[in-house]
């Protein structure tokens, strides 16, 4: 089972390839889900905790969990509870020049693994993995069909 379970194989994959981004921004002291978060609150502006979960597809408590570094650290502040207990955050000053630094290291990173994977075959997992994505909806249990 083991050498043939897609679960188990993705995941391993998925651990490598986190290796390798986080030795890569290493030198400025983020892990490549910190990085992610950065670029997601960058990309998209101030926004809830639960907005950002969705859009990175992380659960919501994993998540929180991964800001509390980067909002003690200044790179993200937190906002009060409003609305509905919705947190908003946003990315600082700091956090805006941390992510620039760590652009080219994450560049070289997705550079070296494109290489690694082939030209060719980029493409081609890159679907896959969107394709996998797009259709990970979690199975229903069998308790909840009763």
């Amino acid at each position: 089972m083991i050498e043939t379970c897609a679960c188990h194989r993705i995941r391993m994959a998925a651990r490598a390839v986190t290796r390798a981004y986080d030795e890569a921004l290493r030198p400025i002291g983020l892990r490549a889900t910190q990085a992610s978060v950065l670029a997601a609150v960058a990309a998209e502006g101030a926004m809830s905790i639960t907005a950002l979960a969705r859009f990175i597809g992380m659960d919501r408590s994993t998540l929180t969990r991964n800001l509390a570094p980067l909002e003690k650290e200044g790179l993200l502040s937190l906002g009060s509870e409003g609305w509905r207990r919705s947190r908003t955050l946003a990315i600082t000053a700091k956090g805006r020049s941390r992510l620039e630094k760590a652009m080219p290291l994450w560049e070289e990173a997705q550079r070296s693994l494109k290489r690694e994977i082939g030209a060719r075959q980029w493409d081609e997992v890159q679907q896959s993995l969107d394709h996998l994505i797009r259709g990970s909806a979690p199975p229903r249990s069998h308790a909840s069909e009763a």
